[in-house]
């Protein structure tokens, strides 16, 4: 049973823990990133990579990603449109022959219109979305942490956890 209540677990630490806004709010912009580009290429193991290796909530980061990854399809029309005006553009070609000439370009799948206009849409709003984002977390942050803390669900989980290393 502990082994089925360890993601759960897992999940309500990170929301708990690296809970300041400036990591919760580049958590969630990083989030938002991975959850607009198409998974399954290198570009969004990297991301995933780079979101558990930086000190960011990895919680809020997530949820974003989940929230966003759902979002991402909507916006396909337009990252679409970003990416084949980047493929198309004259003056972009030999930069993006030399890329695919690369061992690991492949993988990328940047030839992709909408991976790759969904990586610069990302990138597009990552500062923005940390911006916005940080004075919600700063003022909900202490309340929603402490609440959190106190809920039955957390309390269990987190005993479950000391009662399995008895």
């Amino acid at each position: 049973m502990l082994f089925f209540l360890r993601p759960v677990r897992f999940f309500f630490k990170a929301l708990v823990q690296d809970n300041t806004p400036n990591q919760m709010a580049l958590g969630f912009a990083l989030g938002l990133m991975i959850g607009l580009v198409p998974k399954g290429n290198l570009i969004a193991i990297s991301l995933m990579v780079i979101l558990g290796a930086v000190r960011v909530n990895l919680g809020v980061g997530m949820l974003a990603a989940l929230a966003a990854s759902w979002l991402g399809m909507l916006v396909d029309p337009l990252t679409h449109w970003i990416g084949s005006s980047l493929l198309r553009n004259d003056s972009l070609i030999p930069f993006w022959t030399d890329l695919a000439r690369r061992p690991l370009a492949p993988w990328t799948q940047f030839n992709n219109t909408i991976v790759l206009g969904s990586l610069v849409l990302g990138l597009m709003l990552l500062v923005p979305a940390w911006l916005a984002s940080r004075p919600v977390f700063a003022k909900y942050t202490p309340d929603w942490s402490e609440r959190l803390k106190k809920t039955k669900l957390v309390q269990v989980l987190w005993g479950t956890e000391m009662s399995g290393r008895i």
